[in-house]
C-alpha cells in the first residue's frame, strides 16, 4: 500500500475526537439591545481549514436539534457536511458518524478522490442506516419515519466535490470585478415545491396521480414529505418498513409498490478559480428567509469573524418580521415552540485563500491532521471525527 494511503487508513480507523471551542450568543451581539442572549444559538466564529478559514453557526428550534454538521480539515483537504434531519435526529447523527469514514475508506481503496468515491460513500451510508432501521424495527418502528437531507463538500487539490440529497444548499460567492460579488447556486434543491422536481416525480411514477399533492398550500410527496431525496425515510422506500395504519401522520393511502423517495445524490465537481471567494453551506432554514444573493453580499461586506452567526441572526430577524415580531421576542421562546417560527438552521461559511489553495494543490503527498470541528447535535457536545484528504 502506498505510504499516504496507509496514513489515510490509519486516520480512518484511529479516529481522534476532540471538542472545539464554541461561542454562545451574547447580549447585544445582534444589535437587539436589551433582548438578552439567544440561548439556542452557538457558533465557532472563525477557525482555520486547509485552504483558508471557516465560520460556523447553528440555532435550535425543535425540541431536539435535528441538524448535525461537521467541518473536518487535514493538511491538504477540507470536508464540510450539513445534515438536516426530519422526524428525529437519528439519521443525521448516523450520517455524521459514518459518511466521512466511508469517503476516507473508498478514497484509500481507489487511490484518489472522485465523484464515484462520494457516490459510493452515500450509498454505503444509506445501506448502513437502513440496516439499523431493520435491526430496531420491531422495538422502535418509528425509526422507519426518520430521515435526513445530506449536503457534502470536499475541497481536495484545488477541486470542490459536491453531493446533495434534499434541500440544503451550497452557494459560491464569485468576484465579478469592481468589488462586486455574485451568487452562484452549486446544488439542486430536491424539494417538491419546485416544478422541475414535481415533473421528475410524475415521470418516474406515471401511474400514480397522488405522487405529489398540494396540501395546505405546500406541495408534498404522497401528501407527506417535501424532499424527494434523503438518507433514511425507510417506509417511503421499502415495503418491509410499512407502518401500522394507525400512524395517521405517515399513512400511505395504498401499499408501497416502489420507492417514492430516492437516495441517489446529485453530484458535481468544480475546479476552484481565483474568482471563487467563499462557499456557503446551509440547511434550508437559512434559505427560507435569505436569498442566495443577499447571503453572499452579507458575507462579502462583513468581517469574516462571526459571519455564520450573523447570517443565522439575519434569517431569524426576517422570520420574526414575517410574523410582525422582533427577534428579541423569538429569543424568549422555548425550543419546540420556536419551530412554529423558524427551523433549525446550520450555516458554514468557507473562505478560500487562493495562495494556500495553490500550496495545497502542489502537495505531492496528502496528509491528515487531527483537527476537526463538529456540531454533534447540541450546544454542549461538539466533537470532531477523522479528517479527509
Amino acid at each position: 500500500m502506498w505510504p499516504w494511503l496507509e496514513r489515510i487508513a490509519s486516520a480512518c480507523w484511529d479516529r481522534v475526537r476532540r471538542y472545539a471551542l464554541t461561542r454562545k450568543d451574547e447580549d447585544d451581539a445582534d444589535g437587539d439591545a436589551g433582548a438578552g442572549a439567544d440561548e439556542l444559538l452557538w457558533s465557532r466564529d472563525l477557525a482555520r481549514h486547509a485552504a483558508g478559514e471557516f465560520s460556523f453557526a447553528v440555532v435550535q428550534a425543535n425540541d431536539v436539534l435535528e441538524d448535525h454538521s461537521q467541518v473536518e480539515t487535514g493538511a491538504a483537504a477540507t470536508f464540510v457536511g450539513v445534515y438536516d434531519g426530519h422526524g428525529g435526529a437519528e439519521a443525521s447523527r448516523f450520517i455524521s458518524n459514518h459518511l466521512s469514514a466511508h469517503i476516507v475508506r473508498l478514497a484509500q481503496e481507489h487511490g484518489t478522490m472522485s465523484e464515484d468515491v462520494v457516490r459510493n460513500a452515500f450509498s454505503a451510508t444509506e445501506e448502513g442506516f437502513l440496516s439499523l432501521v431493520r435491526r430496531t424495527h420491531l422495538i422502535k418502528p418509528a425509526m422507519a419515519t426518520i430521515g435526513s437531507c445530506c449536503l457534502v463538500g470536499i475541497i481536495w487539490r484545488g477541486t470542490l466535490y459536491l453531493a446533495n440529497l434534499g434541500d440544503s444548499r451550497a452557494v459560491v460567492g464569485c468576484s465579478n470585478g469592481q468589488n462586486k460579488i455574485v451568487a452562484e447556486q452549486l446544488t439542486r434543491d430536491h424539494n417538491a415545491g419546485m416544478e422541475e422536481i414535481r415533473q421528475e416525480l410524475r415521470s418516474l411514477h406515471p401511474d400514480d396521480s397522488q405522487i405529489v399533492v398540494l396540501k395546505n398550500g405546500v406541495w408534498r410527496i404522497k401528501g407527506i414529505i417535501q424532499v424527494s431525496r434523503s438518507i433514511g425515510d425507510a417506509y417511503l422506500k421499502k415495503q418491509e418498513f410499512a407502518l401500522d395504519p394507525s400512524t395517521a401522520r405517515f399513512h400511505l393511502s395504498e401499499p408501497l409498490r416502489r420507492p417514492v423517495l430516492m437516495s441517489e445524490p446529485s453530484i458535481c465537481s468544480r475546479v476552484l478559480s481565483s474568482q471563487d471567494r467563499f462557499l456557503i453551506f446551509a440547511s434550508d432554514g437559512l434559505w427560507e428567509h435569505i436569498s442566495n444573493q443577499e447571503a453572499v453580499e452579507m458575507v462579502h461586506n462583513s468581517p469574516r469573524e462571526g459571519i455564520a452567526r450573523r447570517l443565522v441572526q439575519s434569517a431569524l430577524k426576517e422570520a420574526a418580521r414575517k410574523r410582525e415580531m422582533r427577534y428579541g421576542d423569538i429569543k424568549k421562546l422555548d425550543r419546540g415552540v420556536r419551530r412554529y417560527f423558524h427551523d433549525d438552521i446550520t450555516v458554514v461559511v468557507v473562505f478560500i485563500d487562493h495562495e494556500q489553495l495553490r500550496q495545497e494543490d502542489s502537495a505531492s503527498v496528502p496528509e491528515l491532521s487531527v483537527r476537526g470541528f463538529v456540531d454533534a447535535g447540541g450546544p454542549s457536545s461538539f466533537s470532531g471525527l477523522n479528517n479527509i484528504t
